[in-house]
């Protein structure tokens, strides 16, 4: 069995490279349907910024003996929600395509749900029910990048760890504050 080289041949890499450059980052090499990647993207989009929209609620409103430390947490949470945002926008981009951030239909697009709360104690259980479901679906989307998108895969990968940093946070805050 005739041994298989390691790397393309350098030569016909920068040949390759110079086909299609309006392309950029997608190269011949991208093994994923493009599409699905970028419609599963603007699904992580629309969930990124409906938490957005709910932490940022839920900073303002919070009221009560335990408010301020809990609505620092919302905040926090809102913050890095927004950083996931631009993170994924940015990647569709690259992909070739045109981040949706139309407010027509995002709450249709988002896995995650817009639910206000009432109490505190209900704002942090919607936010835990909002991360457990963005949690379990990147999850799956991550399984599907697999090794045809290893960009689009690493960066959900650093995103999920990041929404299971904040579950564990709204289960904390739920332990301190006696729900």
């Amino acid at each position: 069995m005739a041994e298989q080289p390691f790397m393309t041949d350098i030569q016909v890499l920068r040949a390759r490279a110079r086909q299609h450059i309006e392309q950029g980052a997608v190269t011949p090499g991208y093994r994923a349907d493009r599409d699905t990647v970028i419609r599963l993207l603007q699904e992580a989009l629309a969930t990124e910024i409906i938490c957005v929209l709910r932490y940022k609620r839920h900073y303002f409103m919070a009221s009560g003996i335990n408010a301020q430390s809990v609505a620092q947490e919302f905040l926090q949470h809102a913050t890095e929600e927004q950083m996931h945002a631009d993170q994924i926008a940015q990647r569709i981009v690259q992909l070739g395509g045109a981040p949706n951030f139309s407010p027509e239909g995002l709450s249709t697009r988002s896995h995650s749900e817009y639910i206000e709360g009432e109490s505190l104690t209900d704002m942090i259980k919607e936010d835990l029910v909002a991360e457990r479901i963005a949690i379990d679906s990147y999850r799956e989307m991550i399984q599907y990048f697999g090794n045809d998108d290893p960009t689009t895969r690493r960066l959900m990968e650093t995103i999920l760890a990041v929404e299971e940093e904040h579950a564990e946070d709204l289960v904390t805050l739920l332990e301190k504050i006696g729900s």
